[in-house]
């Protein structure tokens, strides 16, 4: 699997005054990589969801390194780090698309549950998701 990243415009709704994007902002920039991770790797969201999976975040964490401004172009690389069956850690990276420049990293960790909200292991439920996740996180490794 080839190292996966989505393009992200900064929006004049996502900045503050100084034209310099709210910090909330980068949560969901790793929830749209993320989002666009799954669909990049066969199982988006909304298929998982119809095969009864809900995969819900545990925790997030970012750490800003340099300012988006207003218009700026980022790259958003999102990066399966480790997966066991329930739990699944993403980290990210956000650069700037025209520079290169490294602005904020973070990480992110959900897990597996079915409709009744119970923890499933996908190894034994749903194999082929279960695959997909390992032969990222094993791209992801080969990467690093």
């Amino acid at each position: 699997m080839e190292k996966f990243s989505c393009t992200h415009k900064a929006q004049y709704y996502e900045t503050d005054q100084m034209g310099i994007v709210h910090h909330s902002n980068y949560i969901r920039w790793f929830e749209e990589a993320r989002t666009e991770l799954l669909r990049h790797i066969g199982y988006p969201y909304k298929r998982m969801e119809e095969e009864g999976i809900i995969c819900p975040v545990l925790s997030v964490e970012c750490q800003y390194r340099s300012m988006v401004h207003f218009e700026d172009v980022v790259l958003i690389e999102p990066v399966v780090e480790k997966f066991n069956g329930i739990k699944l850690f993403l980290k990210y990276e956000i650069y700037d698309s025209e520079t290169g420049e490294l602005r904020t990293t973070g990480k992110s960790v959900h897990c597996f549950l079915n409709e009744q909200g119970q923890p499933v292991s996908l190894k034994k439920t749903k194999p082929d998701l279960y695959d997909t996740l390992i032969q990222a996180m094993e791209a992801g490794k080969s990467e690093a």
